[in-house]
């Protein structure tokens, strides 16, 4: 796979478009001390004119992975959407200023896609492929 493991795909449903220009935040969950549920930042990017984020990741088992620590292992991740930027462009109010969603990831091997459908005030998600 030349892609990163985890890819997503935002689309504002309100007027039947790629949303571009989201920002994507990556994070992954460690337990912190006194059993505190911790996300740690792992990897950032923005939609591309298709709404797309490929680039999270570099490829599972490649070098650049190994050398950059940011090999793709099983665990908990959340991936978090920011649209207001986006909205705000378009002339829209947003009432979610982020979208978290949180992950489990059993098979580093498979491919992870999460597409985000939004709209100023409503948005769902789903495993994709």
């Amino acid at each position: 796979m030349s892609k990163s493991p985890i890819t997503c795909h935002v689309l504002d449903v309100s007027i039947g478009r790629p949303a571009e220009g989201v920002e994507v935040n990556l994070q992954v969950y460690h337990k912190g001390p006194g059993g505190i549920d911790v996300f740690n930042p792992l990897a950032q990017g923005v939609t591309d004119a298709d709404g797309r984020c490929s680039t999270l990741l570099p490829p599972h088992n490649s070098t650049e992975a190994k050398k950059t620590g940011t090999e793709f292992r099983a665990g908990t991740y959340k991936i978090v959407f920011k649209p207001t930027d986006y909205f705000e462009k378009i002339g829209r109010k947003c009432f979610y200023p982020w979208v978290e969603i949180a992950f489990d990831v059993e098979n580093p091997d498979e491919h992870y896609h999460i597409p985000l459908l939004i709209s100023p005030y409503s948005y769902v998600t789903y495993r994709g492929s």
